[in-house]
């Protein structure tokens, strides 16, 4: 590591950092500053997971026992099938790794950094050595490094020394050599997933990826496993159970053979299909593909879900807390007005001539710069710079040349900053600003002024105004108090800086609404700011309005019984965000937070779902949330929402499909066995069934659009289980009507051709393909519970072609090919037989489309059991 100096003010306004072209040679280099990565699911290990599947085992056993009795073909046609299973399943499994991996890419801690003299905020896997990152309260530092400059910073770093106090961290000349270990006070080296808890610095970076202290111990951060959903709970229950009644059922059927009619072997083909029918091998399959998928759609709607399970629940939100800056306004604040607390005067902004400002407000605009960063970051902050550099420019008013001595921080007790001065005759000046009434504190104003002032600000705050108080002072000691009450200071005046409502959010407010879901908006601002923009964006009951003063003296009783009916909370700190969300916790809401500070993070982590800020939220939020919005707009948590209803929805549809199409499989395996017929299904009929069920409950029901009255419906319960008593027998009788009309035509087929082995084979050759087309409509009524079936045809499903056209065609595959037709044990197909078949199979349907007109005429719908 060579030698670096360290920085003072002035050097670092003329920071000019890496250019795009020498980080991009250093990323060529080093490589990407990440940890190295989980393997990635490679063909063999996929082929092993298969290997394990139940439905491969049973395959296998079925293809053995073919070449006991000699029967090469159906042993080599079933191995086949093996193969394309096995493509089937890698397909899958890459489709979920490609997204789970842009959803670690997305997910990765972001680092401001300088280069070309300007401020970059990217992913913290793109820092590459020797960047200049600029390090903020509550940042993850991206990599090892070396501080060139700091003020009041401190670092947690126990994450790699086990030591939970954090230490500070200041900048050294002359250092040079390798990076030491971590721990200690006062050193400059800062390193890689600490995290910042105080303070500002700007560091070089030294080591990235696993040349950093992070990547030599090897914690792999990068690959967080998560812990199995509670869907993912509930179906693999229901998985084993099924597979437990399957191996006993095919005993039975196996043993039932070999006593009542002496044939052992066709008995074990007999129940070795039945344990293949009843088999639902889909459940998991079709809960990891879609809850993967899911996050990865709504990242591509500038949605991150940082853990699979907040997926599955965004469904069932019933509340939304919301801050008011930056999701529900723009975050893009100007000066609007001002106010001279020495003549009492207001100034509107917008009526002064371009390039000038009356001379009263000068020193009001002055000292608001002066308590800001001389290249500031905070919107506030910037329009204070900005109307500035416009109407002040000329004047003895703006002193960039002045060293920064000392900052005070804005602290829990004191929602107040200052900022200590040395102007060029040595005297030092003190500006301050922050909430009025923080301001009025530090001036140790008389009970009369305060009111006074105060009607001033409410006059500011009723105009939708974020309101600031700023004062002055001067000091002339050396040695500077510790804190900002000794300092003497001057009530300036006011500043009311404007943000205005997302143009998005009314119409967002007013989806929620018809939704069944509360919003709630949480504000530092005054009760007249808050109830103004609650009127202008639809919030129900604007008028009430809780302050964080009233919330403050509230036992917990009482704050559960006000958030019943409270739906705006003003002038409330982060740590209070908490004692909401608990409250409406115990009140049995299901709720979402946002958050973007470090104060929020425990309020992020209570909620069901935390919402961070992607633009302006710190990492430990980021962290400590479940979703991270990458466009801090409040219409983008709305449309999570409905993405979640809506994989919720296919999910119970697919499953839907998937218990019905079983429930005629597994009756025709049972059939011959009470009737003493000769097997309607073999292991390769149910294989061939298998290549339609697979990609249509994966693929087909992933991809169909969401209802129309998706936002229209109260948010689910989320104690209701997905398998409820209602859609299991909703799929029982669509399984039953399929297998009594298949039955049918198999019996009334045997009675016309008789019961010969050609007869037999006529037969099993009308059920199957009646089966197919059943088959094919149970797909497109369960596309949709709350439309008619010709309605849900006319909206698109990019795969549903593929799966109903490769259906058709393997079905004639097998029917008309010589070859294909003796491995099914077909006979030839008339026309006539196939209208018959295809009448039947939609006959399968019919009832199931006349309860959806039914209940639509009523005014309700199937996608509410």
């Amino acid at each position: 590591m060579r030698e670096m100096a360290v920085l003072n003010d002035t050097e670092l306004e003329k920071l000019q950092g890496l250019s795009e072209t020498e980080a991009a040679e250093r990323l060529g280099r080093d490589g990407y500053n990440e940890l190295e990565a989980d393997r990635k699911t490679s063909v063999f290990r996929i082929v092993l997971s298969v290997l394990h599947e139940p439905m491969f085992i049973l395959l296998v056993a079925c293809g053995t026992l073919y070449l006991v009795l000699g029967d090469l073909r159906e042993a080599s046609m079933l191995l086949f099938f093996v193969f394309v299973i096995m493509g089937i399943t890698i397909y899958q499994e890459n489709k979920t790794e490609k997204a789970l991996s842009a959803l670690r890419d997305l997910s990765s801690p972001r680092a401001l950094v300088i280069r070309n003299g300007q401020r970059r905020r990217i992913g913290g896997r793109e820092v590459v050595a020797d960047d200049l990152v600029i390090l903020s309260e509550g940042d993850r530092v991206p990599a090892d490094g070396r501080l060139l400059w700091s003020r009041n910073l401190s670092i947690d770093e126990s994450l790699l020394t086990g030591e939970s106090v954090p230490v500070s961290k200041s900048p050294a000349e002359g250092v040079s050599g390798e990076m030491p270990r971590p721990g200690g006070d006062d050193t400059p080296f800062v390193f890689s997933g600490t995290l910042v808890v105080q303070g500002q610095g700007i560091c070089r970076i030294v080591c990235t990826g696993v040349r950093t202290e992070m990547g030599k111990i090897g914690h792999a951060l990068s690959s967080i496993r998560e812990e199995p959903t509670s869907l993912q709970k509930e179906t693999g229950g229901v998985v084993k159970k099924v597979f437990a009644g399957a191996i006993v059922l095919c005993g039975a059927v196996i043993v039932g053979y070999g006593l009542a009619r002496g044939q052992w072997v066709n008995g074990l083909l007999a129940g070795i299909t039945l344990a293949m029918a009843l088999l639902p091998e889909e459940f998991p399959v079709v809960l990891t593909i879609f809850l993967a998928l899911g996050a990865w759609k709504l990242s591509r709607k500038k949605v991150l879900a940082r853990r699979i399970a907040t997926v599955e629940t965004l469904g069932a939100a019933t509340v939304l807390c919301v801050d008011k800056t930056g999701t529900l306004t723009e975050n893009k604040m100007t000066l609007r007005r001002l106010y001279d607390a020495k003549s009492g005067l207001f100034l509107d902004v917008k009526k002064t001539s371009p390039g000038s400002l009356p001379e009263e407000f000068h020193t009001l605009v002055e000292y608001g710069i002066l308590a800001s960063k001389k290249d500031p970051f905070d919107p506030m902050e910037k329009a204070l710079r900005e109307l500035g550099v416009k109407t002040l420019e000329h004047t003895e008013h703006l002193h960039d040349r002045w060293d920064l001595v000392e900052e005070y921080p804005l602290s829990r007790e004191l929602q107040a900053l200052s900022h200590v001065w040395k102007g060029d005759e040595g005297q030092y000046t003190v500006a301050s600003k922050g909430a009025p009434e923080s301001v009025f504190d530090l001036c140790h104003l008389e009970e009369t002024r305060k009111q006074e002032l105060s009607k001033a600000v409410e006059t500011l705050a009723s105009e939708e105004l974020r309101v600031l108080g700023v004062a002055r002072a001067k000091f002339k000691r050396e040695s500077l108090p510790g804190n900002q009450h000794d300092f003497h200071f001057e009530f300036l005046g006011l500043l009311g800086l404007a943000d205005p409502v997302r143009e998005t959010v009314p119409q967002a407010v007013k989806e929620c609404h018809e939704a069944g879901i509360r919003i709630i908006m949480i504000t530092g601002d005054y009760p007249s700011t808050a109830r103004t923009i609650g009127r202008t964006i639809g919030l129900s009951g604007p008028e009430h309005v809780m302050t964080g003063a009233q919330l403050a003296s509230m036992d917990e009783p009482a704050l559960c019984e006000a958030v019943k009916t409270t739906n705006i909370f003003a002038r409330v700190v982060p740590e209070q965000k908490l004692k909401i969300v608990n409250a409406l916790k115990a009140n049995g809401e299901i709720t979402a937070m946002t958050g973007d500070g470090v104060n929020d993070a425990p309020a992020l982590k209570a909620a069901h779902i935390g919402v961070a800020m992607g633009e302006r939220g710190t990492d430990v939020a980021r962290e400590a949330a479940g979703l991270v919005l990458v466009s801090d707009d409040f219409s983008n948590i709305v449309e999570a929402v409905r993405t979640g209803r809506k994989i919720y929805d296919n999910i119970r549809k697919a499953m839907a499909y998937i218990v019905s199409v079983h429930i005629p499989i597994a009756g025709l395996s049972l059939m011959p066995v009470f009737l003493g017929y000769p097997a309607i299904l073999f292991p390769v009929h149910i294989v061939f069934l298998e290549l339609i069920i697979d990609p249509t409950c994966t693929i087909v029901f992933e991809a169909e659009q969401e209802e129309p009255d998706i936002m229209r419906r109260r948010p689910r319960d989320p104690d209701k289980q997905l398998f409820s008593g209602k859609m299991l027998m909703l799929s029982f009788f669509q399984g039953l009507s399929s297998l009594l009309i298949v039955a049918a035509v198999y019996l009334i087929a045997v009675r016309h051709f008789g019961k010969s082995a050609e007869g037999f084979a006529e037969a099993r050759t009308l059920a199957f393909v009646t089966l197919i087309v059943s088959n094919l409509c149970l797909i497109l009524t369960n596309r949709s519970w709350t439309e008619s079936i010709f309605t849900s045809m006319r909206q698109e499903n990019k795969a549903l072609p593929y799966v109903a056209v490769g259906a058709a065609l393997l079905l004639l595959a097998v029917l008309y090919a010589p070859y294909l037709m003796s491995m099914f044990h077909f006979t030839y197909m008339h026309p006539s037989d196939f209208l018959l078949s295809i009448a039947a199979g939609v006959a399968t349907i019919a009832w199931f489309e006349l309860v959806k007109l039914s209940m639509r005429k009523r005014g309700g719908h199937l996608a509410q059991i």
